[in-house]
């Protein structure tokens, strides 16, 4: 049997555990970044805004909720979402935060915890993109700990009044609607909150060096006042929410991979093209010994990503092992772009390359949808029986 030839874009052949449909969604997701996101996203990182024009075209893609069932949701498996997350991170992490909050955060409860006229009432328009949604569950003074939230909702005859503020919310200053975790006196509930409700208000944050190719906002409630069933039947404490960000998370575990990719390949290219002292760079030790540290990480996490998106189609993940994905991941990726920008020197300092963009993201992306420590004390949790956080 010939030996198999040797790709410095696979080194481990991991493309060959794909299936064709996979394969098939993680090309079209690579060609829509190159065409419409890779010429562009430099400036629109450096202007600090979101292309919302894109959002029909993530639509007609099918990406949006892409791994609900029913509703034009496209019901993929999990491997095809995650590699669709890859590919879109490797564009930008503000892109696929996109996609995963409107997928995962806002479309995910509705149809998970929703009636059935909820589902039919967002879910088709949300998988088009003709409606935009976010999730309101962090807060100034509640961010690791969800369960010291202090917005509230209280029973006002047979409606609902919604009195507080969300903080750091992805697509919150473009959302038609918006899933709000509240305090309640039946416990943690979630409601549906349409743009437009009176006392609901939103204002953008500014001046992020990160994940600027995104929208993050505040939410305001004064005296919100929401019809009964705007509230989420299915959904009752923290596990409701607790749930959404599992899926989230599912998404960066691959995410992430693909900006460590778009890194590890800008870091290979410049080393082979950069010539100092009469060679290509690319030929001295302490640069392949980088290249091949990189390389090993980047794969590492793809097989993780990849195990685990094959447990969650078996219905066998467990948050716990998110938390192993979710840490493990995100902090190689980091690892990796860092180690990219000293490859490229003063120049990777530059919009002209990805590599400082895709850092910058990712210290984010870190600290996002549960910190390291977080996920460390998950883990540690799961590891002794011991609870470290109370």
């Amino acid at each position: 049997m010939a030996q198999a030839t040797f790709d410095p874009t696979d080194p481990s052949s991991i493309g060959i555990e794909l299936s064709s449909e996979e394969r098939l969604v993680q090309s079209t997701v690579r060609s829509f970044v190159a065409d419409r996101v890779v010429p562009e996203v430099a400036d629109w990182f450096e202007r600090g805004v979101l292309p919302v024009e894109l959002v029909p075209e993530l639509g007609e893609l099918g990406l949006l909720g892409m791994h609900l069932e029913g509703y034009g949701c496209a019901g993929t498996n999990a491997v095809s979402y995650g590699l669709a997350c890859l590919e879109l991170e490797a564009g930008d992490s503000g892109l696929r935060s996109f996609v995963s909050v409107q997928g995962s955060l806002a479309m995910f409860p509705i149809w998970r915890f929703g009636t059935e006229e909820q589902k039919q009432e967002w879910l088709p328009r949300m998988a088009s993109g003709a409606v935009i949604g976010c999730f309101g569950l962090t807060e100034p003074d509640a961010g690791s700990d969800p369960g010291a939230m202090r917005t509230r909702a209280r029973r006002d005859g047979g409606d609902w009044v919604l009195d507080g503020a969300k903080m750091w919310i992805t697509n919150g200053g473009i959302a038609d609607v918006a899933v709000v975790w509240a305090q309640t006196d039946e416990g943690i509930r979630g409601f549906i909150v349409p743009r437009g409700t009176k006392g609901f208000t939103t204002q953008d944050i500014h001046h992020k060096l990160s994940l600027r190719a995104s929208v993050t906002s505040e939410l305001a409630f004064d005296s919100c006042r929401l019809p009964g069933e705007a509230v989420l039947p299915g959904a009752s404490g923290l596990k409701g929410p607790l749930a959404c960000l599992s899926e989230a998370r599912f998404g960066i575990i691959f995410g992430v991979m693909g900006a460590a990719r778009t890194c590890f390949e800008a870091a290979r290219t410049y080393a082979l093209d950069r010539v100092q002292f009469g060679r290509p760079i690319g030929a001295f030790q302490l640069t392949q010994a980088k290249l091949a540290d990189m390389a090993v990480e980047l794969e590492k996490g793809l097989l993780l990503a990849m195990h685990l998106g094959r447990l969650k189609d078996a219905g066998r993940l467990r948050h716990e092992h998110v938390s192993v994905g979710k840490l493990n991941n995100v902090r190689e990726a980091l690892a990796i772009a860092r180690t990219a920008r000293t490859i490229l020197g003063a120049n990777g300092v530059t919009l002209e390359y990805p590599v400082l963009r895709h850092a910058a993201n990712l210290e984010a992306v870190l600290t996002y949808e549960g910190t390291t420590e977080v996920h460390q004390l998950a883990l540690g949790r799961a590891l002794t029986g011991l609870d470290a956080f109370s």
